[in-house]
């Protein structure tokens, strides 16, 4: 980690973050930490701290980090939580969300991203956060219930298997709506059957799908 590297993480956190608003010390402690540009491919390495998102292999991009921190904050993800995200892509957000809840278990549909991103987790020492390939529709029922799960992927209607596998108590962040534009939306279980949702902020994000995409194939499971 270089000092300059270092540098344009303050200015990211400062500048992107707390600036918008986003005041959680933890929230700001883990983007301080997690370096963005081991979540990129090389030649986007001199772009990892700019105000947007960067595209990654596979169609996918990296969100841009205020996004992140709002929904992480949206989210109210704490210390002795364990979160799901599903739409892990690079593994950036799984990563931020390890340096501030006890466990993370993240869902990419792409196997390729899926491998790179658990490698980069390894590689960071990064061991409470476990990426997987799979169907993100289908959420994660064998680790469920969770304190919190994250949706980095747009859907017209909110999966009732994602809001089963909340503890009661539970936040929900997900994008709904049409291709155009989205609102992200906070849900929390209050009940065996009930649930309250507000909405955040406008944002745009590519669409859930299911299946499982393994060796450029999409294959349901």
């Amino acid at each position: 980690m270089t000092e300059s590297r270092q540098a344009e993480r303050e200015r990211m956190v400062e500048r992107q973050i707390a600036a918008r608003g986003i005041k959680d010390e933890a929230i700001l402690s883990a983007f301080r930490e997690v370096p963005r540009e081991s979540f990129v491919d090389p030649e986007m390495e001199a772009y990892a701290y700019e105000d947007s998102a960067l595209p990654i292999p596979s169609g996918q991009t990296i969100s841009q980090p205020y996004i992140v921190a709002c929904m992480i904050a949206a989210a109210q993800v704490k210390a002795e939580d364990t979160v799901l995200e599903v739409g892990a892509g690079s593994g950036y957000a799984a990563a931020v969300l390890s340096r501030i809840a006890s466990e993370v278990h993240a869902i990419e549909r792409h196997e390729v991203l899926a491998r790179q991103a658990m490698k980069r987790m390894t590689k960071l020492g990064y061991d409470n956060c476990h990426v997987i390939a799979g169907d993100g529709l289908k959420g994660l029922p064998d680790q469920a219930p969770f304190d919190a799960i994250l949706v980095a992927a747009r859907t017209d209607e909110v999966p009732n298997a994602l809001k089963s596998q909340l503890k009661i108590g539970g936040r929900l962040v997900i994008p709904v709506g049409e291709e155009k534009i989205q609102q992200l939306q906070a849900i929390v279980r209050t009940g065996e059957d009930s649930w309250t949702d507000r909405d955040i902020t406008p944002v745009r994000f590519v669409p859930l799908l299911d299946g499982v995409v393994a060796e450029g194939l999409a294959q349901k499971t």
